[in-house]
Parts: C-alpha cells; sequence; structure tokens
C-alpha cells in the first residue's frame, strides 16, 4: 500500500492485445506464452523505460529482446529496454 500513491496502473487495451498478436505472429513467443507477451506489449504501450525480469526463457532473453523490438518499430512504438534484476541492481555499498 505504501508504494500505490507512486504508482501507475496500466489497462489491457486493444492496442496493448494487437502488440500481443504481433508478437505472436512474429514467432517471438507461442501461444502458450502469450501472458508473456502482454506483459512487453504493455510495458512498450505504457511506455515505459525499461522491464527488469527473471524471466529468461520468455522475456530476458538475448534473442528475443532484438525481434520484441523490431516488431515495436515496425508498428511505430519505441524500443523498450529489457534486463535481468542482477544487470540494474548494484550490490555495491555506497
Amino acid at each position: 500500500m505504501q508504494f500505490l500513491s507512486s504508482s501507475e496502473l496500466a489497462e489491457i487495451s486493444p492496442e496493448v492485445l494487437d502488440l500481443r498478436d504481433a508478437y505472436l505472429s512474429a514467432g517471438i513467443v507461442t501461444p502458450k506464452s502469450k501472458d508473456d507477451a502482454t506483459h512487453v506489449a504493455l510495458a512498450t504501450i505504457a511506455q515505459c523505460e525499461i522491464i527488469v525480469s527473471w524471466n529468461f526463457k520468455h522475456i530476458v532473453h538475448f534473442q528475443k529482446i532484438p525481434k520484441y523490438n523490431a516488431v515495436n518499430v515496425l508498428h511505430g512504438y519505441r524500443t523498450i529496454n529489457i534486463h535481468s534484476p542482477s544487470e540494474v541492481i548494484s550490490y555495491d555499498p555506497p
């Protein structure tokens, strides 16, 4: 609850579903993984700067990230940065 006031909720719109379907049509993921494609589409449409995920099979995958971004550009959206938590969190003391 402490973060609710600084959070933004994103809704799954027809635009999100269209972009998700474009990822599926491009073969980035199979329909079995449509929730993962929806996650990337929702973050893209919401204009998030970055997705941070532990999902190395369908999201944080070196062969899939350029494909997600290629579909984004083909559909008039900007690219999105996709990284694992270990790439964006510093464990070194200040």
